[in-house]
């Protein structure tokens, strides 16, 4: 693991799902597996993490997650949309309480005046029980400073830390005892 990266949060990830006794799945492209790394490098982690995809090539992302070629083509791998829909197919496709996604350009090159490198895309999508209507999606975009492996670095610590903002806005769910 990247020793950039934070590794109070992933153990934080961990305490609150395992609390909550909720699931969690991650959709990786610019991180490459550094969020799957982080997470199992906790002792325990298979209490709570389900699987990691690293999802590189429009292909992958399409075939794994069922992103959509209309996404793709229309806004690119790196875009609001895209990480929505693999944060979301992530969640679906392994049947976990969350999905994280992450989309990005690390650079060194493959920036635009648009989306300079160090533009990344996190997405965050949580499935309610069936019938509560309270399955959610959201996404932000973070432009890092950095080299390659600082953008890639900063982004696992805020995947994590947007998760957990969105886990502490969600209520317990109430038990059925008496």
């Amino acid at each position: 693991m990247n020793d950039d990266i934070d590794r109070e949060l992933p153990m934080a990830v961990a305490d609150t799902l395992r609390d909550r006794e909720q699931t969690l799945a991650v959709a990786e492209s610019c991180t490459g597996g550094l969020i799957g790394a982080a997470i199992t490098a906790v002792p325990g982690a298979s209490d709570y993490f389900d699987s990691g995809l690293t999802t590189y090539a429009y292909d992958a992302k399409r075939r794994h997650l069922g992103v959509s070629r209309e996404a793709l083509d229309e806004h690119g791998a790196v875009s609001e949309p895209v990480a929505l829909e693999m944060a979301r197919g992530v969640r679906d496709v392994t049947d976990t309480t969350w999905g994280v996604a992450t989309t990005g350009i690390a650079g060194p090159t493959g920036g635009t005046e648009r989306d300079p490198v160090g533009t990344v895309y996190i997405a965050v999508s949580y499935a309610g029980p069936w019938g509560s209507e309270t399955s959610f999606s959201s996404v932000s975009r973070y432009v890092f400073d950095g080299d390659r492996a600082t953008v890639r670095a900063r982004t696992v610590d805020q995947a994590f830390e947007d998760l957990l903002a969105a886990i502490d806005g969600q209520p317990l769910r109430e038990s059925t005892e008496s």
